[in-house]
């Protein structure tokens, strides 16, 4: 079961949804890892997606998070989280671009 999320500013093919990724569905190993990591980071998170829009090389990515963690807080407040919780991984980056969102 694919179900493909769209938002006002974002739309990524390539989607893992939380506790399984559709086998049809060709991950990177740095989209694979950046779900993961936001997955524990997050672990009431609805919906977790990264997409690697550096054209595979692994420089830039694009991510949204749904997570009830982010409740209440401000948009700049939440995208801190998320940069905290992929601190390791931006190390290696040129650019992430960010999109959360609350669940419902």
């Amino acid at each position: 079961m694919l179900r493909i999320f769209r938002s006002a500013r974002l739309y990524l093919p390539a989607i893992a949804r939380r506790g399984y990724c559709d086998a049809n569905i060709d991950l990177t190993e740095g989209e694979k890892k950046i779900i993961s990591v936001l997955k524990t980071k997050f672990p009431s998170a609805t919906k977790v997606e990264a997409q690697d829009i550096s054209g595979g090389c692994g420089a830039m990515y694009t991510v949204f998070v749904e997570a009830e963690e982010f409740r209440g807080q401000r948009t700049i407040k939440q995208h801190r989280m998320v940069n905290e919780a992929l601190k390791e991984e931006i190390k290696d980056m040129h650019g992430l671009r960010i999109t959360t969102g609350v669940p419902g």
